[in-house]
This record gives structure tokens, C-alpha cells and sequence, in this order.
């Protein structure tokens, strides 16, 4: 029988199966639905055994708390408020089942039917915040549902089948642009797919707004300049800048001022702005100015043997035994400022002389925190001889580094062909992209070695001898040597398809041009025989194909590349560029737009850059592929630049040589003076610049 029970003639019988902490129920939205919309659901009770008139509610306590809340804050007067109930009897078995079933049988609306709901609700109201209090959530999360409720058809509707999760869905609705949705949902659908991978992909070609260069930037200057931000209600501090070109434009701008501000103030040759903290790859190919400490001075030497002097009182009084613990802890914590201040001063820093003022220059780095700092350490573009202090001792010298000393950006005691895996305008490569470049430049070492099958035949005796003899060696043969010479196939950085090449269409004519008969046999020892029967062409020609095949792209994971594959293409006098072109498959597409933008002001200055600028990355890429295949018209020099412009990472380095091995690399109309600057600048471009041969032993590029 249903009728109304005052509320301050109700309370929670212990048999009510709903026992959780409010917080855990949710008992907040519930207050705020029932003084919206009053109590739509009746409770059920029994009659208390004690005092008489009361009654126990054993369910509907979620809708009792959240009344009793509602008298507590005054909305309702507990003895005037009428709240309809089912009074039943029974005992508290009985009771305690009808509760259980009751509430095992309540569903929670799907958040797509939160988001249908909302979204209804604010069509008939059109006031956000009022739908927010009337449910009891925040107005981030009515926001967050109905940008859900935006989503993609297709979307959407499995995530109303419950085909997607609820995090899946949240991280497509990442961005509002429904294109973008299904280009991702259309290409990433899988039952393996994780949000994380939604995000990543959605947030391609994209900048987060706590990157350093937004930080720099600032929201309001990046917006005032045409910048567009795609917000994320789902994960805070995840909002994307969606034009990265403008972003990077305007902090080029900002750190520059700064770098001619701080160039003018201390009287340095040059200051060099990089969007990093480190300057360790913008520092290849500059000689570092080694620094002395200044001398100590009659202060600090004074104060030094004061602290000396002091400690020795401090220990002398923290032996004896009779110290109570507060002085022993006070004392001791005078001992550890001393230590501190004592390593100040010996640890001073550096001074550079005024002499050298306008000879280094040194880096403005940009912190991830968004800052501009600049960096503590000195680099000259040409070494420096500055004489010796006169009057000082030898011993004094210590390692022989005074002031004058230097020492060559990123040397080593032995060199490494390592390139900077970095794409025009200094944008770090992908992993990926720099591992198949890697894969594609041995692919034309391979090619190459096929017409020369003796100095194959060198390069594997060497191989195999050296590292049977050399202890040393035999462990590290594939990483020293490149090789897998035993005929193993060579572990390759990456897997799967790799965009197609001339040097791998040639390698498999090769392969088809063998004289195989002798593989027929299926008894090794008679397939032995067969291959001993060859003559001794077909045999050299089986060598040299197997030699090729077993070349390593590169030394395990790092970017180094390999000294004998560089030498062996300084001999064959491999020219890349007439091996590989770049193409929107094997590169552009797999690089943003700013360094696409970045590399066609290197080859054609900025007439050719303000052609492309307006396009879109994909027109960008299509462009650009033809342009540096030469199928399109343009000035002589711009061509015959594109046509000879390969990645750092596909170039062979060798230091037995002066310049790259790469034919193309430098233009033979170069003007002297141009050259010169290369060798100077080529650290910021991609261009490798020439290496003197007394530069070799201390310097490789990086």
C-alpha cells in the first residue's frame, strides 16, 4: 500500500543492503534530482519495533540520505516533508531479499545515454549551468558529455553498443573535428587499439599546449596571430595548437630579439637561439673554449682557511660527550654550511677573457619549462691559439688546458659517423623514418658492391680473418665490421614493407640473373658439388650478391653509422642522389610541414617557400616530390639543388676523405666564400660540411 511517511519519522534499517560511504553513492546528485524534480520513486519500510510511530527504510536509502541531507542544509523541513513509501512487513531475512533484489535489478543509464540526456536538456534550456546543478555534476563534465554526444555518427553509435569503451570514446572526441574522427576511426578500428594510440595519432601534425614553445609563446599572442586550439575537456592540460608553423614562427621571433638583446649586452660574436635545453647537436662542428677557474682572491683565500680553522673547533666540540642533542644537531649544522660555502668557492665559475669577447659566441636554450636561458659553455667557429699567462709553472697547468685550450664540438677519442638524425629546420626524425633511411642507404652500398665482386671478396676475407684473430673482435663482428659474413640475413631497424627504391628493384634483378642451377639438388653435398662445378665468374658473382645481402643498416639502435661502409662508398664513388629521390612515401609525408618549409628555403631561398606556404601538407608533399624527382620547371640552379639533395642520415661519411661521399653534395659554380661558410654553418642545415684532414682525429661529424 502506498502512501506518505513525514521524513523525521523515517530512519536507515540495518537490513538495507546499500552500505557504502555517501561519496561511493553519489548522494549529492541525488539531493540535487530530488529538489528538482521532488521524490519519483517510492522507498520501502517497515514498522520500527521501537519507539512506536517509526519506521525503518531497508530501500530507497540513497533517496533517504539525500533527503536527510537536504533538511540538514534547511531546503526541507524534515517534520513537515511528505515522502512517499510502500510500507511492508516481514522479517529481516524476508526484508533484506526484497532489498537486495531491488536495487540488484536498478541500471545506470550508458554514457551515451548521458550524453542524449544532456544534450536534450540544454536544447530545451540552453543553460548549462543550471542542467549542471539540477544533476548534481560539474559543468565540465555536462561539457565533456556533450562533446561526446558530437562525436562521429559511426562513433558515437558503438559507443552506444558498448563496442568501444568509455576512455576510447573520449580520446576521439579529443578533437572536434568530425573529419578527423573517422579519417583515425576508418584507419585505426581494431580490437587492439588502445586510447593512448587515438590520441597520438588525432594529435598528429599538432602541438601540445605545454610544450616549451607554447609555454614561450603564450595563448594569447599564438590566438592573436591566427592560431586555432583544439580544447580536450577529458584531460586537463592536453589542449592541441593546431597550427605549429605559427607557433614556431613566433617563438623564432621572441628568442631571437632576445638573442640580439644579449648579444649587444655582453660584447659576444654570436648568440644562436635553438628550441632546446641541450646545445650538444647544434654545437658539431665548433671548437669549445676550454675555460680556467680565476684565481682565488686574498678575500676568498682568507675565508677559506677562516672555515678551515672553524671546522676543526666544530669536530674538536662535537667529540666530546657531554653535548646534549639539540647542541650536537646545532653544531652540526654549522659544519654543513661551512662545507657549502667552502665548495662555493671552489667550485667558482669560469671567467671568459675579454680578449676572446669577440671571438666565441655561445647558445640561447629554451628550458621545458619555456624559458630562455643561456647556455654556460663557449664555442668558436675557428679554433683559437691564445698564449699562455707568462710567469706560470708547467705543473700547474695540470692537463695542459689553460685559457687558450679548446676542444672540438662532439670529438671523441675515436671518431663515429654518427649524422644528426634531424630533418631540414632541425626537427628530430622519427625513429622509424631515420631507421628506414638507414635500411635505404645500405640498400645502395649493396648495389654498388655487386659490379665490384674483388673488392667484395677483400672486404669479406678481411672481415672473416680480423675477427677469427682479434679476440676482441669476434664478439662485436656485425656491429665493428657491418656484416653478418657467416650469410645470415642482417637484423634490420625496422620491418614490414618498406617504400619501394631503385637500389632494392636492383638487387632482386641481380638476384634473377645468378646462375642457380647448381640449388636444385636437394642433398647439400650434391648442391656442393653442383657450386664447385661453376666457373670462377658465376662464383665471384655469387659472392658479391651474398656480400650485399649481408650488410647491416646500421649498428643496433643507435645512429651511428659504420666506418668500413663508408670507406667502401668512398671507393665505389656512390653519388645517392642518383640511387634515391626523396618521395612523399619515403619522406615528406613522414616529416611536418616546417621542415618541409625549412628545406625548400635552403634549396630555392624564400621566392620558392612563399609558393607552398599557403598549401596544405599533403599538396606540400606532392609538390615537393616532383620537384625533387625534376618534373618541374623551375630556375636551373633550384633543380639541379633538388636534384642533388639527399637526408643527413642517407649520406656516407668518410674521414679518409675531404668532403661526403656524395658527388652532389657541394656544386662545383660554388663561389669560395660559400664554401667557406659551409664549412662553418654546416652544423645548423642538413648539409655535412667539409672536413679537413687534421680535423679527423679529433672530429667526425656527429
Amino acid at each position: 500500500m502506498i502512501r506518505t511517511i513525514k521524513l523525521n519519522k523515517l530512519r536507515l534499517s540495518p537490513v538495507n543492503v546499500r552500505t557504502a560511504p555517501d561519496e561511493q553513492l553519489q548522494i549529492e546528485p541525488m539531493a540535487a534530482s530530488i529538489e528538482a524534480e521532488g521524490v519519483l520513486q517510492n522507498l520501502l519500510i517497515t514498522p520500527a519495533k521501537k519507539p512506536r510511530g517509526m519506521f525503518e527504510v531497508f530501500d530507497g536509502g540513497r533517496r533517504w540520505r539525500a533527503l536527510r541531507l537536504l533538511a540538514d542544509r534547511g531546503t526541507i523541513s524534515d517534520a513537515d516533508f511528505d515522502v512517499p513509501v510502500m510500507v511492508l512487513t516481514g522479517n529481516d531475512a524476508e526484508l533484506s531479499e526484497k532489498s537486495t533484489a531491488t536495487n540488484f535489478h536498478q541500471l545506470k543509464m550508458t554514457p551515451a545515454e548521458e550524453c542524449r540526456a544532456f544534450q536534450h536538456f540544454i536544447g530545451a534550456t540552453g543553460d548549462l549551468d543550471a542542467v549542471a546543478k539540477r544533476f548534481g555534476v560539474t559543468r565540465r563534465f555536462v561539457e565533456g558529455r556533450l562533446r561526446l554526444a558530437s562525436l562521429a555518427e559511426p562513433i558515437f553509435e558503438a559507443l552506444s553498443r558498448g563496442e568501444i569503451t568509455l576512455d576510447i570514446a573520449k580520446a576521439y572526441a579529443s578533437t572536434e573535428n568530425q573529419e578527423k574522427q573517422l579519417l583515425v576511426w576508418n584507419g585505426y578500428h581494431t580490437n587492439y587499439v588502445t586510447a593512448d594510440t587515438i590520441r597520438r595519432v588525432i594529435a598528429n601534425e599538432t602541438m601540445k599546449a605545454s610544450d616549451p614553445i607554447a609555454v614561450l609563446v603564450g595563448e594569447a599572442r599564438y590566438r592573436e596571430a591566427g592560431g586555432k586550439i583544439d580544447g580536450d575537456l577529458f584531460t586537463d592540460g592536453n589542449d592541441r595548437w593546431i597550427d605549429p608553423e605559427i607557433a614556431h614562427r613566433l617563438a623564432g621571433e621572441i628568442m631571437e630579439a632576445e638573442a640580439k638583446r644579449i648579444g649587444e649586452e655582453t660584447g659576444l660574436a654570436w648568440i644562436r637561439p635553438i628550441a632546446s635545453n641541450y646545445a650538444h647537436n647544434a654545437a658539431h662542428g665548433l671548437y669549445r673554449a676550454i675555460l680556467q677557474q680565476p684565481p682565488l682572491t686574498e678575500e676568498q683565500a682568507a675565508r677559506l682557511a677562516e672555515i678551515e680553522e672553524r671546522r676543526t673547533m666544530l669536530e674538536a666540540e662535537m667529540e666530546e660527550g657531554d653535548l646534549s642533542d639539540e647542541a650536537f644537531k646545532l653544531l652540526d649544522q654549522e659544519d654543513d654550511r661551512l662545507i657549502a660555502e667552502a665548495e662555493t668557492i671552489e667550485n667558482r665559475p669560469p671567467v671568459l677573457p675579454e680578449a676572446m669577447k669577440g671571438h666565441v659566441g655561445a647558445f640561447l636554450l629554451l628550458t621545458p619549462q619555456g624559458e630562455m636561458r643561456l647556455d654556460t659553455q663557449y664555442y668558436s667557429e675557428q679554433e683559437l691559439v691564445i698564449d699562455e699567462p707568462d710567469g706560470e709553472d708547467d705543473d700547474d697547468q695540470g692537463d695542459g688546458e689553460g685559457e687558450g685550450a679548446r676542444e672540438r664540438g662532439n670529438s671523441s677519442s675515436e671518431p663515429k659517423y654518427r649524422p644528426e638524425a634531424v630533418a631540414p629546420g632541425g626537427k628530430p626524425l622519427s625513429a622509424r623514418l631515420y631507421d628506414e633511411l638507414s635500411v635505404q642507404r645500405r640498400d645502395i652500398l649493396a648495389s654498388c658492391i655487386l659490379a665490384q665482386p674483388a673488392l667484395a671478396l677483400d672486404y669479406a676475407l678481411f672481415v672473416m680473418v680480423d675477427a677469427r684473430t682479434n679476440s676482441a673482435s669476434r664478439y662485436l663482428s656485425s656491429v665493428k665490421y657491418g656484416t653478418t659474413i657467416r650469410a645470415s640475413s642482417p637484423q634490420d631497424p625496422v620491418s614490414g614493407d618498406l617504400p619501394a627504391s631503385r637500389a632494392r628493384d636492383y638487387l632482386a634483378e641481380a638476384r634473377d640473373g645468378l646462375d642457380a642451377a647448381w640449388t636444385e639438388p636437394e642433398c647439400e653435398v650434391e648442391r656442393f658439388e653442383a657450386f664447385r662445378a661453376l666457373d670462377d665468374d658465376s662464383k665471384a658473382n655469387w659472392l658479391a650478391y651474398i656480400v650485399a645481402l649481408s650488410l647491416e643498416a646500421k649498428p643496433g639502435y643507435s645512429n651511428e653509422q659504420i666506418a668500413l661502409h663508408n670507406r667502401l662508398a668512398s671507393i665505389l664513388e656512390i653519388d645517392v642522389a642518383s640511387w634515391w629521390r626523396p618521395t612523399s612515401e619515403n619522406f615528406f609525408d613522414r616529416v611536418n610541414k616546417g621542415s618541409i618549409l625549412s628545406l625548400l628555403t635552403e634549396i630555392g631561398g624564400p621566392a620558392l617557400t612563399v609558393r607552398h606556404t599557403s598549401l596544405k601538407k599533403t599538396e606540400i608533399s606532392e609538390s615537393c616530390q616532383k620537384l625533387f624527382a625534376g618534373e618541374v620547371i623551375v630556375e636551373p640552379e633550384v633543380k639541379e639543388a633538388a636534384l642533388a639533395w639527399v637526408p643527413n642520415a642517407m649520406r656516407f661519411l668518410d674521414r679518409t676523405s675531404e668532403t661526403p661521399v656524395d658527388p652532389t653534395a657541394e656544386r662545383a659554380d660554388e663561389a669560395p666564400e660559400a664554401e667557406d661558410e659551409a664549412a662553418t654553418d654546416g652544423a645548423a642545415t642538413d648539409e655535412v660540411a667539409p672536413i679537413a684532414d687534421e680535423e679527423l682525429g679529433e672530429s667526425v661529424a656527429a
